[in-house]
């Protein structure tokens, strides 16, 4: 197939460096609280009644919005994962899957499965990542074995972290430590490893970020609905630390799009820091693209190159807020939103093109699944 460009824009797809797909059925209804308060009360008894079926209807309604936002990859945390890869594969979508264990479920053993199942050439949209809740949600003895077997196999360990003040602060009371201190003294980041928010940190917590190579996925718009702060994107750069950027899950946030996330990212900055110079747009692109690549391990969907997977976007640079054409970076990062994506292909397929999805079914039952399916949950009705 050839497809006439026309003079548009064609660039890395974005990678959706923090996420949790599944969550769609949450969109919107547990919206101006607190982050403890909506995850305990809220978010994790709702997610108790989710079935198998469930995760796999409403993992392809996240997917339908990655790709009119120009997501080619998603690093998805959440359980049932079966389900959802079964979903991505499906649709032509590449997903990394992150481990999600906590006390309240999943097993070490699971653990270990599900890094045989996805790590190999039978899944190439798929592989996996080795990762955790959270310290605040994890046994120490737990928190230990998953550090054992990122040892075994030599691989880095992601986890939500330093999110908010509280989290820090109570971490410090039970151990003396921060979250990043305690789980380093675990064993935890010894073949690097990622943090999902990273908000609240000293200078201690930095130092141990760049001697164990451990990466931050910024969540701008997430950290701003739940008042969690602002992460220090500045400080981590010029600091050398990798920054990726996630839009987290439809229950925080409320949308998974990344043309919102890259322009807070920047902005945020530049108002914190009160210099309009803080995090110029080059870098956000990068963020966006090869550093999220990078996180969650896809070492051939960073950049366009020969050899390299054919994950690419094109932006359809003829529409009004994109002319004039004076720096198209900036104009990416500062003018661009969803509409001005024109095509999304994944592993050389197009699967998002002049609007329509081609993705082998109707859309239109995809939206009446997830409904269904919130109604049942939420609203109590069978």
């Amino acid at each position: 197939e050839e497809i006439d460009a026309e003079g548009n824009l064609i660039m890395p797809g974005f990678k959706n460096a923090h996420t949790h797909s599944a969550m769609t059925f949450l969109r919107s209804y547990a919206d101006d609280m607190k982050l403890q308060e909506w995850l305990f009360d809220k978010v994790f008894p709702a997610e108790a009644k989710l079935t198998s079926d469930d995760v796999y209807h409403l993992t392809k309604l996240a997917i339908l919005e990655y790709l009119t936002s120009g997501i080619t990859a998603a690093f998805d945390m959440y359980k049932l994962k079966q389900d959802s890869a079964k979903a991505a594969e499906e649709l032509g979508f590449r997903m990394v899957f992150c481990g999600d264990i906590n006390d309240f479920g999943g097993t070490l053993e699971e653990m270990e499965q599900d890094y045989f199942r996805y790590q190999c050439e039978e899944t190439p949209l798929l592989s996996y990542q080795f990762g955790f809740h959270a310290e605040y949600t994890t046994s120490r003895n737990l928190m230990e074995g998953i550090a054992q077997l990122a040892g075994k196999y030599k691989k880095p360990v992601y986890v939500h972290c330093s999110e908010t003040k509280r989290e820090v602060e109570e971490c410090r009371e039970k151990t003396g430590m921060t979250p990043i201190a305690y789980m380093d003294s675990l064993g935890l980041f010894e073949n690097g490893g990622g943090l999902f928010h990273g908000v609240h940190l000293d200078e201690a917590d930095f130092d141990i970020m760049k001697k164990k190579k451990i990466c931050v996925v910024t969540n701008p718009a997430s950290n701003l609905k739940l008042a969690s702060g602002i992460a220090p994107v500045k400080t981590y750069l010029e600091k050398g630390i990798p920054v990726a950027i996630g839009t987290d899950g439809p229950a925080s946030n409320n949308c998974l799009d990344m043309f919102k996330e890259m322009f807070l990212v920047t902005g945020l900055q530049k108002v914190v820091h009160n210099d309009p110079e803080a995090v110029p747009a080059a870098d956000v692109l990068k963020m966006a693209t090869v550093n999220g690549a990078y996180a969650m391990g896809l070492d051939n969907c960073d950049i366009l190159a020969e050899g390299k997977y054919a994950d690419l976007i094109m932006i359809d640079l003829m529409q009004p807020n994109m002319q004039p054409i004076q720096n198209i970076e900036k104009n990416v990062v500062y003018s661009a939103s969803k509409l001005n994506v024109k095509m999304t292909m994944i592993n050389g397929r197009a699967v998002y093109q002049n609007g329509k999805f081609k993705i082998g079914e109707s859309v239109e039952d995809i939206y009446e699944n997830a409904n269904r399916i919130a109604e049942r949950i939420l609203d109590g009705k069978e």
